[in-house]
């Protein structure tokens, strides 16, 4: 029996994809062996990638100017690679933070060149509770980038409009949150995200970069680590993660196949309504940090009344078929993240389960 999912990364993925993937494991498409034995050269597993790529592209109206890339190394890999192709020497590069993600980011980007806090929310005691407003910004309008954190997975917190950069060239770490809703591709000159949350296994990683930004990367690092290179060999310059790759698309597929990311909005909509509603009408019990107009969507955080209740929680919600919602591990309490594979449902069953919690323990 499968259990309800509420792991933060590797997080689940839609049954349906997974059982396509059971179906097709030992024998490819009448190949005689499986998907992942493939060579990454040969049609067969070409049709895949390109299938993904296109099912990407179509379900988010990624335009012209855009290229889908897949890569490896996952985001951590991205936040030193990011300015190791777009931080020039002389230039300097505009961070946002809003979480342990957004720190990680610009601690590399200072490894390879100038980079500056624009913006933070951090409280004195190391937290965040909510994304900076626009008036908060104190951006360069010379920087050569501006980076934002889309969802931070830790602190539960979620950018709801995406700040007003100017002229400046926006790149967002998604990871957490891609595909959770439509969005304007268009505004961004460069989009990464790891797979494992709302796309796929681990493994992979999805970009989504303007090409004239890539063009513009630096020559003077080794080829594996440009953009340019991967976007020029159609993200097949040396072998990529095959499997994985293969699994997005089954997750891409499916999206399409149940009405598309605006289907997906909303569910996690619902989904959100449901959990944070719960919250707010036991607040006396549950304890809910972020302030409302950044609440994510994602990764819903929350705290009971002692350390022991929040463990009695975890373990009594895992009796009851539902894992992973024990909190970061610097953090402690409980946190449910619903990514696009849990359903409704699933939600309703967690609700339910803490209306209970309370009645027996409030």
């Amino acid at each position: 029996m499968r259990v309800i999912n509420f792991n933060a990364g590797p997080a689940g993925l839609p049954l349906p994809a997974l059982e396509r993937a059971r179906d097709e494991l030992l024998d490819f498409q009448g190949s005689g062996m499986s998907v992942m034995e493939h060579s990454h050269r040969g049609k067969e597993y070409e049709s895949v990638h390109n299938e993904a790529i296109s099912l990407l592209t179509e379900l988010l109206g990624i335009p012209d100017t855009h290229q889908v890339l897949f890569l490896t190394g996952g985001a951590s890999q991205q936040f030193a690679q990011v300015p190791m192709n777009f931080l020039p020497p002389g230039a300097s590069a505009d961070y946002l933070m809003t979480g342990v993600w957004s720190e990680k980011a610009y601690e590399e980007a200072k490894l390879v060149g100038q980079a500056r806090i624009a913006a933070t929310t951090v409280l004195p005691d190391k937290r965040y509770v909510r994304v900076p407003r626009q008036d908060e910004l104190q951006l360069d309008p010379k920087a050569a980038y501006v980076h934002v954190t889309s969802n931070n997975t830790i602190y539960g917190t979620q950018w709801h409009r995406w700040p007003d950069v100017g002229n400046v060239p926006l790149v967002a770490d998604m990871s957490s949150d891609f595909m959770w809703k439509p969005m304007d591709v268009s505004r961004f000159a460069f989009i990464y995200a790891g797979a494992q949350k709302n796309l796929g296994p681990s493994g992979v990683l999805i970009a989504v970069a303007r090409k004239d930004f890539i063009a513009r990367g630096r020559k003077d690092i080794p080829k594996i680590f440009r953009y340019s290179t991967h976007a020029e060999n159609n993200s097949l310059y040396n072998t990529p993660p095959t499997l994985a790759i293969y699994l997005c698309r089954n997750v891409l597929a499916w999206a399409k196949q149940v009405g598309g990311v605006a289907r997906l909005e909303q569910w996690n909509r619902e989904k959100g309504e449901l959990l944070y509603g719960a919250l707010d009408k036991h607040a006396g019990f549950y304890h809910a940090p972020v302030e409302r107009e950044s609440r994510s969507y994602m990764n819903v955080v929350f705290k009971l009344p002692t350390p022991e209740l929040d463990d009695t929680f975890v373990a009594e919600a895992k009796k009851a078929g539902m894992v992973g919602l024990k909190g970061y591990r610097t953090m402690g309490g409980i946190r449910a993240s619903i990514y696009n594979a849990v359903t409704v449902d699933n939600v309703r069953t967690l609700v339910s389960f803490m209306e209970e919690f309370v009645r027996k323990n409030g």
